[in-house]
């Protein structure tokens, strides 16, 4: 499927020699090239100015040290569990579930994405986090069409997050980024199981270990937890940071299906340089990923193809990201910015994207998760296996500063093949 786009060896090789740089949030003169014929679409404009800047692009990496995914170095990351931002007001309730089928959402990963033209926007993180569910995901596709989004039912959820200079978790001074920053206090309890949502359950035996739901707790304790629970009733109760959102350590979980853990390191686009022409009759022959690494699974997707619309959208994403293959995600926030589609179909109007729930400003677009993140998690190419062909994030235009701490965006999911997933 979609996510075997992802490069070889070399190509990760030459990723590792380009200069990173941050995020920076006064970066807004930037814009992004869309492959969109359809005025309709989301952010179609035709008539923009061409003085374009390029786009920051995020690679996974495998960390080269564990402190540099800790909240108080502000990481961007994906896998494993969050680095709440503000460790302690984390989001509860039915904003932790996915709203089809109940379960606790998964980590996928976060965007440090500090503005410099708000005090309060002085730190700021979004995070995305899903449902492992494919059954879910193609329900979620329904969902996100429902013009009033309080009304959809969800299994992908943004959350934003943002904290002024001073405030009561971080130090004013900048990390040092050696290994030696410290957080300012201590944040919730974490889940045992998950490391990702506050344990407000505790287990009522051993006093120690906590929960997010009844149905971590289950599957903790059929794992492994109904042996250890009778050692630590045996033994002195003492603090455990293990489980904390406070601690200089990656909190230890014992869920063993969270996906692998990678920092995200970014860099400025590379334009890519073929000829964007294509023949009628070979609607994806020029793609810009070489025959040698397209698979036959992409080969049986492009053929899933029902019209030349999306096969054109196709090769066009693919040229787009040929000379940075391996990328998992792509970020610009500016006014003109837009999401860089694989398929013409199912892409949002801009009707469909709501206004933020919590200011009533305009949402507009501000980053992409692409399909080759699968890859890096191991995700399996199987018919019921998760696959998106991309994940795209809009956010508030005033990052507004209302309660809750952490305040849920818009995200809009584009599948592999619209008409296929309408009816598996």
């Amino acid at each position: 499927m979609s996510k075997a786009v992802v490069g070889n060896e070399e190509s990760l090789e030459k990723l590792k020699k380009l200069r990173i740089s941050s995020l920076d949030g006064d970066d807004e003169d930037e814009t992004l090239v869309d492959n969109n014929d359809n005025g309709d679409y989301m952010y179609d404009d035709k008539d923009d100015d061409d003085d374009e800047d390029q786009v920051r692009i995020g690679f996974a990496e495998k960390p080269k040290a564990q402190w540099s995914l800790l909240r108080h170095v502000f990481p961007s990351k994906a896998g494993g569990v969050p680095a709440w931002l503000d460790p302690t007001n984390l989001p509860s309730g039915r904003s932790c579930t996915c709203d089809i089928c109940g379960e606790p959402l998964q980590f996928l990963l976060q965007v440090y994405a500090d503005l410099s033209e708000k005090e309060s926007t002085f730190h700021r993180t979004l995070f995305v986090f899903m449902c492992t569910s494919m059954v879910c995901l193609l329900q979620d596709q329904h969902e996100q069409w429902k013009r009033h989004p309080e009304q959809a039912s969800r299994s992908v959820k943004v959350f934003r997050c943002q904290l002024p200079c001073a405030n009561p978790f971080y130090s004013i001074e900048h990390p040092r980024y050696d290994g030696t920053d410290k957080p300012s206090g201590a944040g919730a309890a974490l889940c045992s199981w998950c490391g990702t949502w506050k344990g407000d359950k505790i287990c009522s035996s051993c006093k120690r270990a906590r929960y997010c739901s009844e149905k971590h707790q289950a599957i903790h304790w059929h794992s492994s937890h109904k042996a250890e629970c009778q050692k630590w009733r045996n033994s002195p109760l003492v603090s455990d940071s293990s489980f904390s959102n406070g601690s200089s350590v990656i909190p230890k979980v014992a869920s063993s299906t969270l996906w692998p853990q990678y920092e995200i390191k970014r860099a400025d686009e590379h334009e890519p340089e073929f000829d964007t022409d294509m023949s009628d009759d070979n609607g994806y022959a020029n793609s810009l990923v070489p025959e040698s690494r397209i698979d036959e699974s992409v080969k049986s997707l492009l053929e899933s193809f029902e019209g030349d619309d999306d096969k054109r959208s196709w090769a066009s994403f693919q040229e787009q990201i040929s000379e940075d293959p391996e990328q998992v995600l792509r970020y610009c926030r500016d006014a003109k910015a837009k999401p860089l589609w694989p398929m013409s179909s199912g892409r949002p109007s801009k009707t469909d994207i709501p206004k933020c729930s919590h200011c009533g400003s305009p949402q507009a677009f501000e980053f992409q998760i692409m399909p080759q993140l699968l890859y890096y998690f191991g995700v399996k190419n199987e018919v019921d296996s998760l696959d998106w062909a991309t994940i795209v994030v809009y956010t508030c235009k005033a990052s507004c500063d209302r309660s809750p701490a952490y305040k849920e965006e818009f995200v809009w999911v584009q599948l592999a093949s619209q008409s296929t997933t309408a009816c598996r």
